[in-house]
C-alpha cells in the first residue's frame, strides 16, 4: 500500500449519528471509568471507559482492558456495547478490521503533555482515530505543531506517532470515542482523500 506523503491528521467521509452517540454516552457516565495510566503524561484528570479490548482481556481488569492495545491478535467488543446500538453502527460503517474501542475522557482543566506514541501510525499500518462526543471551542489537540479543528460529530485520523498534546481549558469535560483500527487500502484512502494539506488529486 502507498503511504505516502505521512499525514498529521485528516477528517474521514464516514457519517455519524452525534445525537445518538451524545445519549448514548451520557447513560455511561456511571459506569467503571477507570483513570489513564500514564500519569506523566498529564495533569488534572484523564480517565477512560474501554469498549473493546483484546480477547484474552475480556473478563480482566478495565485496566487491561482499557490499555493493553498493542500487540493483540484476537478482539472482540465488551458486554457495555449491547447498549450502544450507534456506536456498534459507527464501528459497522468502518471497512478495516477494529481493534481497541475506548471513550476517553479528559476533564475540565486537564491537560496532556507532549508526547508520542512510537509506531501508532498510517506508515505502520495502524490508525488511531477520534470522534468528539462531547467537547468546547476551549479543547486544544495539537499534532506537530498543528491544531487539529476537531468539531463534535467528526471522525479523524491523528498520526499518534508524531509528537501530539491537548488541553482542555474549558469548563466542561471533553469525551472522545477513540477507535483503533488496521490500516488497509480502505482507510489509506479515506485518510488521503481527507488530509487538508495533501488533498487527494480530482
Amino acid at each position: 500500500m502507498d503511504r505516502s506523503p505521512v499525514v498529521s491528521f485528516a477528517r474521514l467521509d464516514v457519517p455519524v449519528a452525534l445525537a445518538e452517540l451524545q445519549a448514548e454516552v451520557g447513560a455511561l457516565l456511571d459506569r467503571g471509568w477507570v483513570d489513564h495510566v500514564n500519569q506523566r503524561d498529564y495533569t488534572g484528570r484523564w480517565d477512560v471507559l474501554p469498549l473493546r479490548c483484546q480477547r484474552e482481556h475480556a473478563d480482566a481488569h478495565p485496566i487491561l482492558q482499557g490499555f493493553a492495545i498493542v500487540g493483540g491478535e484476537h478482539w472482540q467488543d465488551l458486554p457495555v456495547l449491547d447498549h450502544c446500538p450507534a456506536i456498534r453502527g459507527l464501528l459497522a460503517a468502518l471497512a478495516c478490521p477494529v481493534e481497541s474501542v475506548r471513550l476517553m475522557r479528559l476533564h475540565a482543566g486537564a491537560e496532556i503533555k507532549p508526547h508520542r506514541d512510537p509506531g501508532l501510525g498510517l506508515e505502520h499500518g495502524v490508525a488511531r482515530m477520534h470522534v468528539p462526543v462531547r467537547t468546547n471551542a476551549s479543547v486544544a489537540f495539537v499534532v506537530d505543531g498543528e491544531r487539529m479543528p476537531m468539531q463534535a460529530g467528526e471522525l479523524w485520523y491523528f498520526n499518534a506517532d508524531q509528537v501530539h498534546a491537548v488541553h482542555n481549558r474549558g469548563d466542561q469535560d471533553r469525551i472522545h470515542l477513540v477507535i483503533d483500527c488496521v490500516a488497509n487500502d480502505w482507510l489509506v484512502a479515506k485518510v488521503q482523500a481527507g488530509d487538508p494539506r495533501h488533498p487527494a488529486p480530482g
